[in-house]
């Protein structure tokens, strides 16, 4: 007789206690899930992960204390064999392209049926990705499509924070014809109108982010 399947081992990560316990009745009431914890903010997450040693971490992203991209990342440099699958409420660019960056294995929504969570949940112990169709299309054209060198976004950055194509070329220790360059090739690949739209595009898919 085949060995019983060993049950995954869960960890829930949520601010909002009755998302946590909705989120603990549903995975349990599945045979080869167990809830091994929960925890409220990305803190504890970190210090439960480290006494639990969970297979998966099912994380929202917008948490006080310490945002979830920021926790995954933290998280993937302590224990980089963790599996993170996101499940939030949240779908702009951004929030997609920096947890994904940080070392999350799937993005979810929280409105996805239950059979969907179970099942990206176990993909993702599986060591395979989990991004439905309508994520992984807004995650090409942000990454994909729109490769920016390390320039460009120097350069994007600079145009966000308000500087003239001269200002950007004595900051960068550039022609000013060669900013010029940087700038139009940015507007091309972000499929831009003009300068500001650019740099809005580009907060907005997380491709830049400007100093607090």
């Amino acid at each position: 007789m085949a060995e019983p399947t060993k049950p995954i081992n869960v960890l829930i990560v949520d601010d909002h206690p009755v998302v946590r316990l909705g989120l603990r009745t549903m995975l349990e009431s599945e045979e080869n899930i167990i809830v091994t914890g929960m925890a409220g903010s990305a803190k504890e997450a970190l210090l439960e992960v480290a006494r639990l040693q969970p297979d998966v971490v099912l994380m929202d992203l917008r948490m006080p204390e310490m945002e979830g991209a920021d926790a995954i990342a933290e998280l993937r440099r302590i224990h980089p064999d963790i599996r993170i699958l996101v499940l939030t409420n949240y779908e702009e660019d951004e929030y997609i392209f920096r947890a994904l960056q940080a070392g999350a294995m799937g993005y979810l929504l929280k409105s996805t049926p239950q059979e969907e969570i179970v099942q990206a949940v176990e993909m993702v112990h599986q060591n395979k990705r989990c991004i439905p169709p309508n994520i992984a299309k807004r995650l090409f054209e942000t990454i994909g499509r729109e490769e920016l060198s390390q320039r460009e976004l120097e350069v994007l950055k600079l145009v966000a924070s308000g500087l003239t194509n001269k200002e950007i070329a004595q900051r960068l220790f550039i022609s000013d014809k060669t900013a010029r360059n940087h700038v139009a090739s940015c507007l091309v690949k972000l499929n831009a109108n003009d300068r500001t739209e650019a740099a809005t595009t580009a907060i907005r898919r997380g491709l830049i982010r400007l100093s607090e």
